[in-house]
This record gives structure tokens, sequence and C-alpha cells, in this order.
């Protein structure tokens, strides 16, 4: 991938072997892995019920184009987390995604997909916008070969920005919002106070669909913040973590969304749609699916994942407060990061312009050298449930060394 060119130093690392929050390369050193597959390793590496429900499942079918009965307990259990009854499966929560911005042009008729700036939704060309100074919808910085000019297709606001929330719906063709319930790709970015509820009052007004993708937000609690805050999102879009690293991810619906889908489609063209993939639902994914859901990301370990996430936080904080050095660092439920600015930032444009990539890889490279993995695009930790106070604590003594070495 072009993007492992941005692991700090200027050898990659090459893993020999990983289970739960640790890692071994292949030159047999150990060591803390802070960013688990960027979410899609949240629950630990190989965890013992996904595993075993994957070779039981290598032994009877991978993919037959048909379901097993993991589908409907998987979608059940889906279900019971966010809420929304109706679930479709896919491989990437890209996928997922954009099948959901589909359905949303298909019962709405119309045509532009809404945005928040500085967003991130996997490989979803109506995602790679910004705005430029006049507030016009330009290419964001690094889209790689645009199909169409973004302003075609996308409508940018600032995150938190209930304002230009409300002009963007006034252009009247606004087919669906696709956000994550807090930034989590720019750095950490949270909801203040009566943003999701105008952003949903929005929505219903103007017939848009509102798409929530809690693929990183699942962090918060086992039905991601749509369950632990309340949402009422159209569609819910999750991904990664769901399988145990295994490819997976799945949208569900609400009851009235899935009605007007439904009435829109005919039976004789619904496999040439752009919607699905032939190894999409297969019975692998779905066998890691119900066991990582079942077994493993449960309610019962959220409490000391978060508590691990208190711990980091923690750790960072006081350096900060002690040395004086003005950054900040935010947590949302077994996520932290922290950022090179002295408060939290409001919107995913102010947490970019407080980005400092040199800065970022040297830090990322001293924890490396002390064995620590980071995130390699911001300065990212999550916890799993393996994730211990002495990995934690590993972290704090090299963030402390690290700011030290800059600041005194």
């Amino acid at each position: 991938m072009l993007w492992m060119s941005k692991w700090p130093g200027p050898w990659p690392v090459y893993v020999k072997s990983a289970q739960g929050a640790h890692f071994e390369c292949v030159d047999g050193i150990d060591h803390v892995d802070l960013c688990l597959g960027d979410t899609g390793a949240m629950v630990g590496h190989s965890p013992p019920a996904t595993t075993a429900a994957i070779v039981n499942q290598l032994t009877k079918g991978i993919t037959t184009m048909l379901p097993t009965e993991d589908a409907e307990i998987v979608a059940s259990l889906l279900a019971e987390r966010f809420g929304l009854p109706l679930w479709q499966f896919t491989l990437t929560a890209t996928d997922a995604n954009r099948a959901m911005i589909r359905y949303s042009r298909q019962v709405t008729g119309k045509s532009k997909v809404l945005i928040m700036d500085y967003s991130y939704h996997g490989s979803v060309d109506e995602t790679f916008a910004t705005v430029d100074d006049e507030g016009k919808v330009i290419k964001r910085r690094g889209n790689i070969g645009a199909p169409v000019e973004p302003s075609l297709t996308t409508l940018v606001v600032p995150f938190n920005d209930v304002v230009a929330l409300e002009a963007a719906f006034s252009s009247g063709d606004v087919a669906c919002v696709l956000i994550e319930p807090a930034m989590t790709n720019i750095g950490i970015v949270l909801p203040e106070d009566g943003w999701h509820q105008a952003l949903r009052t929005l929505c219903s007004d103007h017939d848009a669909i509102l798409i929530i993708d809690e693929t990183h937000t699942l962090c918060a609690g086992p039905g991601g913040m749509t369950l632990r805050d309340g949402l009422e999102p159209d569609a819910v879009v999750v991904g990664k973590t769901i399988a145990g690293g295994i490819p997976a991810g799945a949208y569900g619906m609400t009851q009235q969304l899935q009605d007007r889908v439904h009435a829109s489609l005919t039976l004789e063209d619904i496999d040439v749609g752009g919607v699905g993939g032939t190894l999409a639902g297969n019975a692998l994914s779905l066998a890691a699916m119900r066991a990582t859901l079942g077994s493993v990301l449960t309610a019962a370990v959220y409490p000391d994942m978060i508590l691990r996430a208190e711990e980091w936080t923690s750790g960072v904080q006081s350096c900060l407060s002690d040395l004086g050095v003005p950054w900040q660092v935010t947590q949302l439920g077994a996520r932290a990061e922290y950022s090179f600015l002295p408060h939290s930032p409001h919107d995913g444009r102010e947490a970019a312009a407080a980005d400092d990539f040199e800065l970022q890889q040297y830090l990322h490279l001293h924890a490396l050298n002390r064995g620590i993995l980071m995130t390699p695009f911001h300065n990212m930790a999550l916890m799993s449930p393996d994730t211990t106070q002495s990995d934690v604590a590993a972290h704090t003594a090299h963030f402390r060394e690290a700011v030290e070495s800059l600041f005194l």
C-alpha cells in the first residue's frame, strides 16, 4: 500500500507474529501495538474465539455466494447494538459507504453527498474534497486521479457548524449526509452540544439520508456513539474490527429506508446496479463476525479498554502540563490522541492546520525505537481488551522522554 511509506524511519517493520496487544518483528523484537491495524485489530490480534471460528469455517467452505445461518445471527447482533433492523454485508466499510451513497441517490432522486471538511470514509470518490478560501468545493490535496470535479458530486461544510449545514441544505440537492459521529481521521474532533440534533432535523426536513460511519467510533462502546449518545441515523456503516481482522463490513438501515429502497428496485436488474460484490457476505467473514461480535467485542470488555485509554490520556496530559507544552490530548472511549494545538480542535480544518508532519515522524520514530507502534497517519492510540497498564506506562515513558528532548 502507498501509505505504508508513511511509517517512520527508512525501513519498514516486518511482522513475524502478532497476538493480543503485541507483535514481534522479524528481528525478534517485541512491540506494544497501539495502532492495532488502525482499528482492524481493535479486539486484539487473533482473539481465540474468532480464530477458532475461522478455522472451523475453513473446513466447511469459505465462499458460496449463498448465506449461512451466521448471516441472520450477525444481523441480529448488529440490530441489537445499533437499533437498525435490516443489515447487508460487504468486505469493507468503504464498500458499505459506497452502497449507501448509491441507495440515497436512488430513493431521493438527488445527486449531492454532504461531507465534513477533512473527513475520511475510505476510498470513496465523493469524500476526497475540501473547500478553497472562497468556499468553492475542490479536490483535497493528494486526491489521486479524481474521476470528476468534486463540486459535481459533493458539498463540504465544517464539522460542528450548524449555520454551514443550513446553507448547504438550502441548495435542495443533498441526497445524503455521510459523517463520523466524531471525527477520528484528522485527530479526534468531538461534536458540540446540539450539532447532531440539528443535523438530524435538517436531514428529515430536506429528505436527505443520514449515514453514520461508526468504523472508528466503535471505540466509544458496543453500539458506537449511535447507541451511547442516542443518535438517530437512517443508516449505520461499520467495518474493520467487527470480524477481528478478517475483511468485513456492514451497513444497516431503518425499516422506512429499506422500504423505499425495495420499492425503487427491480429484480431483473438487481445484480447490475453497482451495489454488492461476489465475496460480500462470504461464509468466512460471517463466521468471524459472529464470533467477534458475540464473544470478543462485547459490552463487558469496554470498561477496561476505556480505563486504559484514560490512563494513556492522563500520562500524556501530565507530561504536557509538567513541561508547559502547548499541545492537547482528547479521548473518545478506547481511543485517544494528542495534537499540536493548545486546545481541542473545533473542526477538521483546524486540526489539519495544527499538524506538523516532521514532528509527528520524530515522535513516532522515537516510539518505534522503544518498541511502541503508533498509528502512522496521526498521533492516535487504541486500546484492545488485551492492552495492559504496563503497555500504557511504556508509552507514557517514551512520550515524556521524547517531549523533554524537544523542550528541555
